[in-house]
């Protein structure tokens, strides 16, 4: 019987063994409990309330049992189930205003105008360290009211943070503990800051946030910022780099979304259903379930494979890449009452960057293989070397 090892650097989610299993069943064992495999019944398990969100025990099933990791761990949205998340996603949930965020659109697109005028001449770009870094820690910066020169320092903690979706978290320990004490020293400066002097940013408006007499408490706005830093950047940074590799490799498609840049929300939800960062969402089962066959007692662990259910070929009769197409919804997000917070913001600026980047760079090719972490576990590149004819790049600045 097929068994697949998930914790192996050299599993790809996306292989043909993965899609091979698929046509044999919905499911499969894995070292970490069982894979969902297909479409249908991803999206029910997700939503399936008598499975909890599965990363909640991460860090002991790696061995990780005491220490500031495990016990920040334990308290970040991720983690929490019943009221308690129920309480602190209602009290999140202002700062995140389409409205609000849609508002920022002009500000996202002058960044990554910017960041392309640096690389525009030269004709090459080593695209994640130029651009899908800089791009994303600098968002997270404006998003939180903190100094965009700072973007250098918030990106090294939320890279050295990313560490703890590893398959190779027990051996990170020390940088992710490092760089959790950095970071969250910083946001408690910034949330003292914004008590005593509020600012038009997200920050104000979580230290301001009530309901029914309720507010988080510091410790709780500490936590929670510290989990937005670090995961809004490390996954927008990894999923543009993820988006343009997928779009490179379907040149009429990168040509297609520089001449019609309205079509940069679509390209988003397609590069995430065919080349997600999240390679997998877990799920803990609560008590025992019978599901389709598949009797999984309580405490029992499931992963979503993200790709596998998105490019399922029971869910949607051609699942090949293209950006003019409508399928049904993805869960790079997840879904349920876990489905990601921030799903707007990254929607958002990835919607500006990825239009803007096929554009400028409408000849754009990889220069060679690059650098790429597994693709198991949270995904994407190290580094993501292109290269582009110059001239076109600053042509295509000044085009109206």
């Amino acid at each position: 019987m097929t068994r697949f090892d998930l914790a192996d650097p050299a599993f790809d989610t996306t292989s043909p063994e993965v899609h091979a299993a698929r046509d044999d069943d919905w499911y499969v064992e894995t070292n970490w409990g069982w894979a969902v495999l297909r479409h249908a019944e991803a999206g029910a398990l997700l939503r399936d309330r008598r499975f909890r969100q599965g990363n909640a025990r991460w860090p002991e099933q790696n061995g990780i049992t005491s220490g500031p990791f495990p016990a920040w761990w334990r308290e970040t949205l991720l983690s929490l189930e019943g009221d308690d998340h129920a309480r602190i996603r209602r009290l999140l949930v202002p700062a995140f205003r389409n409205k609000a965020i849609a508002a920022m659109r002009p500000r996202f697109q002058a960044l990554a105008n910017e960041l392309v005028d640096g690389f525009a001449d030269r004709g090459t770009v080593e695209l994640i360290g130029e651009f899908a870094e800089p791009y994303a820690a600098r968002i997270i910066c404006v998003l939180l009211g903190l100094p965009e020169e700072s973007w250098h320092q918030v990106a090294q903690w939320a890279d050295d943070l990313g560490a703890s979706f590893s398959i190779d978290v027990g051996n990170q320990v020390p940088r992710i503990e490092a760089a959790l004490a950095g970071l969250t020293a910083y946001v408690d400066e910034v949330v003292a800051d914004r008590t005593a002097r509020p600012a038009d940013d997200l920050v104000t408006a979580l230290v301001q946030a009530t309901e029914d007499g309720d507010r988080l408490s510091r410790h709780e706005l500490d936590v929670a910022l510290v989990f937005l830093a670090f995961a809004g950047m490390e996954t927008t940074r990894n999923q543009i780099g993820l988006a343009v590799q997928t779009l490179l490799r379907h040149p009429d498609q990168w040509r297609l979304l520089g001449e019609r840049p309205e079509l940069g929300p679509d390209a988003v939800e397609e590069v995430m259903r065919v080349n997600p960062t999240v390679t997998w969402v877990t799920r803990e089962a609560l008590e025992d379930v019978e599901l389709n066959g598949l009797h999984i007692p309580r405490g029992g662990i499931v992963q979503v494979l993200s790709h596998s259910a998105g490019t399922d070929p029971h869910a949607m009769p051609d699942p090949a890449f293209d950006i003019t197409q409508q399928r049904p919804p993805h869960l790079g997000f997840g879904a349920g009452i876990h489905h990601c917070l921030g799903h707007f913001v990254a929607r958002t600026d990835m919607a500006v960057a990825l239009p803007l980047l096929a554009r400028r760079m409408p000849d754009a090719v990889p220069e060679g293989a690059g650098e790429w972490l597994p693709v198991s576990g949270n995904t994407g590149a190290v580094r993501f070397p292109i290269r582009f004819t110059p001239g076109r790049a600053a042509e295509e600045r000044l085009r109206p």
